[in-house]
């Protein structure tokens, strides 16, 4: 596997080793040892799959206390993904990157413990899958929001009306949230 470092120390474009042929391909998505031999020693503990059509928006999602690191990728359609550093103690504080994860391209993309993360479906039914390194923890659960201008994440919305829940459309501003110390 390929890694690739983004503007913000953390979070990682994985470009997995695919295999294909005239059948289709094959990729191996986890391998625990060459995960660790990388540097990236995950323990995982749950598994989330989340099927949407074009232009739904979700996020951007994090949990303090009890953060998640999220291993994502896309096994059919595609998604605009996002990881918002919410380290106060970070010099990216508030700063986002962006990666856009399809079926076709194979990424994976390494959301750390201490980022808010969201994405914007750009196909009609994407099945968007992730790893978490900390269960799910609803009363922990916050939302940054989506458009919050102080952090100015540029989504590609030039043709997509984004379909948002009630939930993430109530997102807190940069300097409302309970951010990570």
């Amino acid at each position: 596997m390929n890694l690739v470092e983004t503007a913000i120390p953390g979070p990682l474009i994985i470009e997995p080793r695919v295999f294909g042929d005239e059948r289709g391909f094959f990729m191996e998505t986890w391998n625990q040892a060459a995960f660790a031999q990388a540097g990236l020693d995950m323990n995982w503990v749950q598994d989330n799959h989340s099927h949407s059509q074009e232009g739904v928006l979700r996020g951007l999602h994090f949990q303090n206390p009890g953060p998640q690191g999220k291993l994502v990728r896309v096994a059919r359609g595609a998604v605009f993904d996002v990881a918002v550093d919410l380290r106060r103690t970070s010099e990216h504080f508030g700063k986002w990157v962006g990666v856009e994860l399809s079926a076709e391209n194979h990424r994976m993309f390494w959301v750390p413990e201490g980022f808010a993360h969201g994405f914007l479906t750009l196909e009609d039914d994407t099945d968007f899958l992730y790893k978490c390194t900390a269960p799910y923890a609803p009363d922990a659960e916050h939302t940054l929001a989506w458009d919050d201008p102080s952090v100015g994440i540029d989504w590609p919305l030039e043709t997509i009306e984004p379909i948002i829940s009630e939930k993430d459309a109530d997102g807190q501003a940069l300097g409302e949230v309970m951010a990570f110390a």
